[in-house]
């Protein structure tokens, strides 16, 4: 491990200095009140916008957040490296391997565990690094502080950021012990804009397994002390889950055990390390101050209005973590839980865990004080890609096997996106399958084949707390929102064609996604153009298209009618539509009226295959005169709509031509052949 200098060369306050080993200096500095005569070292709102004037604009579609590339050992090298110098006291530092944000990337504080090394997101830094300013305490082994002046110290570094920058989050990622400092600044202040990320808060310890533990400790002679922080490192977490972190997902069986075996070698031996990361003494201070840092938490949780997410291990063999979550989603306004049923307590160096990615989904990354649903959103990664249709979507996409057509602009039909515009902005409207079944092939297929990320404009049920409860796990309504899905509403779609965005729009809603027994296909539209003024106001251009093939996987058995006239679904489906804020076109008249969500009743079939053509483009460069004339409007909205209406009869007509439109018939030939996908008919 390369070594710089030890000590900034600045002069520093006693109680708070910069630290060089792997790292560099961090711009915030914090001091406890105690030294009010002192000035810190900071930076000037002017070296600021200069360091973000030199950072990456914008993230490519599909970038490598180089995630995975560290691993726990190398948390254990760094630890064992920062714990020999650590003479001074608590302090900030910026690792390396974090880089250089985008433009604007909001501020983000971890707050580590009983370790204090501060080298808990090791695992995240470059992922972390490109779209925030990743700063992480460090309190050395040999501290003393109380928790209240951890607190002040942390409390400190946030009021100096809101300073600087009173419109922009400051973000508090705590892991266990450091949940505690985060939710006791957060009380302490509560006008200041704070995203608390909490990570198994120890503010459960009052009914944890490490209450006994303490007089233990101070009755072990100091010989037997070394193995305790190896037993512990057991009850954590998993040892097989951390090892795999930096196993490649993509590799075959034999391959894969191969790496597990050589991570796991490498990486069990060294979990004695943690004895000295940890001494007798360290970890019984550390566990009395978290029975202080409790105590202070739970006695000012009513003071808290920062947004919260908590991420709880089902498997957190030290602390109660699962009702803590629940403790926590009741007691605190703004809460949102994200369970882990699978994990341990370390949950952020266990395998299958991206943090970035868990923020993206529930949407908690912004710039300001309110989500703006079009500037704040990141673009997917190449991980998140090959997790969600790679792995978690593979089941999925073989059973379906999706065929995919476009229109070139000469009207011949072939297969693939060669019909669609390569640059926006582009508005592609079509027919909702039953449960928006479709999506998920129409974004893979984008993205892999054309690197383009569709903007998709969902119900806004989709984005309330409502639907959420503190078991819930990380579900394929986060990966929606990873892969560009926002609120439906007139101003996204204007912001998005602006930014010359893919936008994709159904306009019949809910209603053609949730339809009813014998509706398959048919299109539930308003009568008025809602969309098309708004597309030739931008010059985009429409690409109508139509999907067919959910009657080739489920039959709709227990559909909105049927459910209505039973007692307790009836009253299911008012808890679910009753909230106001999430109702859309109450202004209209007819079955498009009709936005009422439900949970159909569905039957699997053996499943078929899905069929997609994606009409003709539609240029509006030359159709200004819709912009006024209302009965134009009208007549390219209808076109469309005849458009889609033809593209789904056509699929309708020629899957029957399709001699592998069976799972069992495209099985054998994939076998047959050794290939992933099968042929369909001609267009």
């Amino acid at each position: 491990m390369a070594l710089s200098l030890p000590f900034s060369s600045t002069p520093l306050l006693p109680r708070h200095f910069h630290h060089f080993l792997r790292l560099r200096p961090a711009a915030v500095t914090g001091a406890p009140p105690s030294y009010p005569s002192s000035t810190p070292t900071v930076r000037s709102p002017e070296k600021k916008v200069q360091k973000n004037a030199n950072s990456d604009v914008n993230l490519e579609v599909l970038y490598d957040d180089k995630s995975g590339t560290e691993s726990v050992k190398d948390y254990l090298d760094a630890s064992r490296e920062i714990i020999k110098s650590d003479g001074g006291p608590p302090r900030w530092f910026s690792p390396l391997e974090c880089g250089q944000p985008v433009q604007g990337a909001p501020l983000l504080l971890f707050l580590p565990g009983i370790d204090g090394t501060g080298f808990g997101l090791i695992l995240h830094h470059k992922s972390l690094g490109r779209v925030f300013e990743v700063r992480c305490l460090h309190i050395p082994v040999t501290d003393r502080s109380e928790f209240k002046e951890l607190v002040a110290l942390v409390e400190y570094s946030v009021k100096h950021e809101h300073r600087l920058s009173p419109n922009r989050p400051v973000y508090l990622v705590g892991d266990s012990f450091g949940c505690c400092l985060a939710l006791a600044v957060a009380a302490r202040n509560p006008i200041i804009d704070l995203v608390l990320i909490l990570v198994n808060p120890a503010s459960s310890f009052g009914r944890s397994q490490l209450q006994p533990l303490l007089p233990v400790l101070e009755a072990l002679p100091s010989d037997l002390h070394v193995a305790v922080p190896y037993l512990l490192s057991f009850v954590m977490g998993d040892p097989v889950k951390m090892a795999m972190a930096t196993v490649a997902d993509d590799l075959p069986p034999q391959q894969t055990f191969d790496e597990l075996s050589k991570s796991l070698t490498a990486l069990l031996p060294r979990l004695s390390d943690l004895a000295d990361i940890i001494p007798k003494e360290t970890l019984i201070w550390k566990i009395k101050l978290l029975k202080s840092a409790s105590s202070y938490v739970t006695s000012r949780l009513h003071a808290i209005k920062a947004e919260v997410l908590v991420l709880a291990s089902g498997k957190d063999n030290l602390l109660p973590s699962k009702d803590e979550a629940d403790r926590l989603s009741s007691s605190l306004k703004n809460c949102r839980v994200r369970y882990f049923k699978d994990s341990g307590h370390t949950l952020l160096f266990e395998d299958g865990i991206n943090l970035l990615t868990i923020i993206k989904g529930v949407n908690m990354y912004r710039h300001s004080k309110c989500i703006d649903f079009v500037e704040d959103y990141l673009p997917p990664t190449i991980g998140e890609f090959r997790k969600s249709f790679e792995q978690g979507n593979r089941l999925f996409h073989h059973a379906i096997s999706p065929v995919m057509l476009s229109t070139l602009r000469n009207g011949r039909i072939v297969k693939g996106l060669n019909g669609i515009p390569n640059e926006g902005p582009v508005l592609l409207v079509g027919y909702h399958m039953l449960m928006g079944l479709e999506l998920s092939s129409i974004y893979e297929a984008f993205l892999r084949e054309k690197r383009i990320i569709i903007r998709g404009m969902a119900h806004p049920f989709l984005f309330s707390s409502r639907k959420e409860n503190s078991q819930q796990e990380f579900s394929r309504f986060d990966e929606m929102n990873v892969f560009g899905a926002l609120p439906v509403s007139p101003m996204n779609l204007y912001r998005l064609l602006a930014k010359k965005s893919f936008v994709l729009l159904y306009p019949g809603g809910a209603r053609e996604a949730l339809h009813r027994k014998g509706e398959e296909y048919k299109l539930f539209w308003p009568d008025q153009p809602e969309f098309v003024r708004m597309a030739a106001r931008f010059d985009a251009t429409i690409v109508p298209f139509g999907v067919v093939g959910e009657d080739d996987i489920a039959e709709l058995v227990l559909d909105y009618d049927d459910q209505t006239r039973i007692p307790f679904m009836r009253k299911r489906i008012e808890e679910i539509n009753q909230d106001s804020s999430v109702r859309i076109r109450t202004d209209k008249s007819g079955e498009v009226s009709n936005q009422e969500l439900y949970f159909p009743g569905l039957l699997p079939k053996v499943p078929g295959r899905f069929y997609f053509l994606f009409g003709k483009p539609i240029e509006t460069r030359e159709m200004k005169s819709i912009l006024k004339d209302r009965e134009n409007a009208n007549k390219l909205y209808l076109q469309i709509k005849s458009e889609i209406e033809s593209i789904i009869a056509y699929l309708k007509r020629k899957r029957e031509e399709d001699p592998y439109r069976s799972i069992f018939q495209r099985a054998i030939y994939q076998a047959s052949w050794g290939v992933d996908s099968a042929p369909t008919f001609e267009p």
